[in-house]
């Protein structure tokens, strides 16, 4: 255990009077409201400190959260808090708790523990298979609303009792064949990590005893993105204690909830005190990332929505530039307006720099830095973010950009583990971690190819079928045969012993060296730098594309000799084998080592920039129709309803959708304006592009809202940056004349 926890005032050192409430209460069911910017994660692994402190073991507390590089941060600064106990503190995302749990129990659910988890490219083709559709966008459209049926706690059945029509009641006998597949395949896909742990809970006594008493405390990030299914199964694990005394803290904001679309539900905010009465409620409005004058914008925008528990940010950090409203004749036009915005604040941030007496930066009780004295003091281009509703909209930024010699990175862009080479080596750890990953199979057995082609696999698929065998199983039936030639039998019995033996030496490949040495040799034996260069006409393509494979499996080495914490929540860093390793692969998103302080603009949708801040953003594309999105659309006019002037059942619940999704959009711009730390514009175009027209276009109905001081809250940066050019020629000749006096 660290110094740092030598006494309760050193573990609330430094936090303000609601963070040190949050902290300090441990006994029953806590809430804590925390506003954007607020310090959550700190009082999260304050508050992990604070129950080691109180005697309850670091291996009975559980931080979960919602994204891996959040799990990842929330590990790290515990780390920096608590030394050592950090380790056994369970800190991971609600699937890999899911993983966790499946993998020690799911045998009571007929999984074994070596089951295979599909990513979405997985599911699209084995639901493509399942409805007899060759068209992928009709499987995506299945797949949307089957994990919508699987979030909600639906399986097949009952999905196919409520269906509304025709189509939902195809999709169900879909989805009925694709549950018999994955349990086939010994599959599962992401909305089974949440839905099975929960059955888990439900119907298995000696499960659900065994878990709760495994959780002393549970502390969930962001609760406000719960869907229903995370909440039953929060509600489950803390179940081992009377509603009055069960332990746990959930920290969220409902004015930051956007993930509707996604299953996300504020009633799991609103069950909070009806399920658990004893619940504290705490409120940390105290923000320590924006001045004044972006908060009051932020502040005025959420105002409208209706509120479950009212709060007002506010900041300490003075007033700071007033929120900038820019306006573009078209898209082409207000990038290039972006593109003048961040050359002038980094030309005044270079002159501010020069100057004497520039301020220093320090630290604050979020946990973050606090260098808001001067707007544009030293502004790096990473320092900047450009932010907008939908992706097709950071095409212009990105002509602009380039135009300029701008760096930058487009956030939310083909996660490495999306790229084709490394699917292709992923797919054959799943097969070494489970023969019956029918997926998996196919893409291993196929890439690089072996002279076993698609009448040989389409006859084994058939035969698979048939007899209810996995691909792997039935590849060894000895009256598989019959169906087969000789030539094409032998082919599939080499490829089989191969992955057999493959399976067997990554078992006993352990540590970083070992596993390093073992992919170069089997990367050599499949040939697989040569099923590159022969797949790609470009030299170069191929080449980055095999420099990625070797970066991948570098990156797996590391994992075998206990250099990098383990995705589900396991932080010991001993050594694994490189099959267990394989078994984390599909809970992984990103390398997030590639990610590392790149000094580039930022170009991101609003949704992937929840949880993230920059000292300079500007808002882009507000307008009507973008952001609110599409808000125009559907029944609001009142037709439909009845000869007196009543409005119909239909029409109220349209009505009652519509007004959801613009408090949904609402909070979007809230988020938005929240990421600003020290400069905000928000821009909007009086033309933009609908198809190949250009439509007028109005300002969005949220600037307003944000009630900012119309005789200044216009700008035109290219008009700052001509000025600011013209003051640094002055000055440079008034140095020169000066210099040439002193001769």
């Amino acid at each position: 255990m660290s110094f740092a926890l030598s006494s309760p005032a050193s573990v609330t050192h430094g936090l303000n009077l609601a963070q040190q409430e949050a902290v300090n209460y441990m006994h029953g069911p806590c809430l804590v409201l925390a506003g954007a910017g607020s310090g959550k994660t700190r009082v999260i692994t304050h508050k992990i400190g604070r129950l080691i402190q109180s005697g309850l073991s670091a291996n009975r507390i559980a931080a979960i959260t919602f994204t891996n590089k959040a799990a990842a941060e929330m590990r790290e600064r515990a780390k920096g808090l608590i030394g050592k106990a950090a380790k056994d503190v369970l800190i991971c995302t609600f699937h890999a708790l899911g993983v966790r749990m499946l993998r020690q129990d799911g045998s009571v659910l007929g999984l074994k523990p070596a089951f295979s988890i599909l990513d979405t490219d997985d599911v699209t083709s084995i639901l493509k298979d399942a409805g007899g559709t060759v068209d992928a966008a009709t499987a995506r459209q299945w797949q949307w609303t089957i994990s919508a049926w699987k979030t909600a706690g639906l399986n097949a059945v009952q999905a196919l009792a409520e269906a509304a029509d025709d189509n939902q009641r195809t999709i169900a006998t879909v989805m009925g064949r694709y549950e018999e597949r994955l349990t086939a395949y010994q599959s599962v896909d992401f909305d089974d990590l949440i839905s099975l742990p929960l059955k888990l809970l439900q119907n298995h006594e000696q499960v659900r005893q065994k878990w709760q008493r495994l959780m002393g405390h549970i502390l969930v990030d962001e609760y406000q993105d719960t869907n229903a299914t995370q909440y039953d199964m929060l509600k489950l694990l803390v179940g081992g204690n009377p509603a009055g005394q069960a332990r746990f803290t959930a920290v969220g904001d409902d004015d930051q909830s956007i993930y509707g679309w996604r299953g996300a539900t504020l009633d799991n905010l609103k069950k909070l005190p009806i399920d658990f009465p004893a619940l504290k409620v705490i409120k940390m409005e105290q923000n320590y990332r924006s001045t004044s004058a972006i908060l009051r914008a932020a502040n005025n925008v959420i105002g409208p929505n209706p509120k479950l528990f009212p709060k007002t940010l506010f900041s300490e950090l003075g007033e700071g530039e007033p929120v900038r409203v820019v306006d573009a004749d078209n898209e082409e036009h207000e990038a290039e307006r972006a593109v003048a915005r961040i050359q002038s604040l980094r030309a005044a941030g270079a002159e501010a720099a020069a100057a004497p007496g520039r301020p220093k930066q320090g630290t604050d009780p979020s946990g973050g830095s606090a260098a808001h004295a001067v707007a544009s003091v030293g502004a790096q281009f990473r320092d900047f973010a450009i932010l907008y509703r939908a992706n097709h909209q950071a095409k212009p930024f990105e002509k602009a950009l380039r135009k300029a010699n701008i760096p930058y990175k487009v956030s939310g862009g083909q996660s490495f583990f999306d790229r084709a080479e490394i699917r292709d080596l992923c797919a054959w750890f799943r097969l070494w971690a489970n023969n019956d990953d029918d997926p998996a199979f196919l893409r291993a057995v196929t890439t690089p190819k072996r002279g076993i082609g698609h009448t040989t696999l389409g006859t084994l698929g058939v035969y698979a079928s048939q007899y209810k065998l996995s691909l792997f199983e039935a590849l060894f039936s000895s009256s598989l045969g019959a169906a087969l030639s000789t030539k094409a039998l032998g082919s599939l019995h080499e490829f089989g012993r191969y992955v057999n033996d493959l399976e067997f030496r990554a078992r006993h490949t352990e540590g970083a060296d070992n596993a390093a040495e073992f992919l170069r040799e089997w990367l050599k034996e499949i040939d697989y730098e040569k099923h590159l260069h022969d797949g790609e006409e470009s030299e170069k393509i191929a080449a980055a594309k095999w420099t990625n494979v070797l970066e991948f499996c570098d990156w797996m080495a590391q994992r075998c000799g206990g250099q990098i914490d383990d995705v589900a929540g396991v932080t010991e860093r001993e050594v694994k084998n490189l099959l267990e390793v394989s078994q984390t692969i599909a809970l992984l998103s990103t390398i997030s080592e590639r990610e590392k302080d790149q000094n580039v603009v930022t170009l991101s949708t609003l949704h992937a920039a929840k949880g993230l801040e920059w000292p300079h953003v500007m808002l882009v594309g507000v307008t009507e129709g973008m952001l609110p999105f599409k808000m125009g659309d559907g029944n609001t006019s009142g037709v439909g309803a009845d000869s007196l002037g009543g409005s119909s059942k239909a029409d109220e619940a349209a009505h009652e959708d519509m007004a959801t999704r613009l408090q949904e959009e609402r909070r979007l711009m809230y988020v938005g304006i929240t990421r600003a730390q020290r400069s905000l514009a928000v821009s909007w175009t009086k033309r933009r592009k609908k198809g190949r027209e250009l439509v007028t276009a109005l300002p969005s109905r949220f600037i307003a809202e944000m009630g900012l001081n119309q005789a200044t809250a216009k700008e035109d940066p290219r008009e700052k940056l001509r000025a600011l050019r013209a003051e640094f020629a002055l000055k440079a000749q008034a140095s020169a004349a000066a210099a040439a006096q002193t001769r």
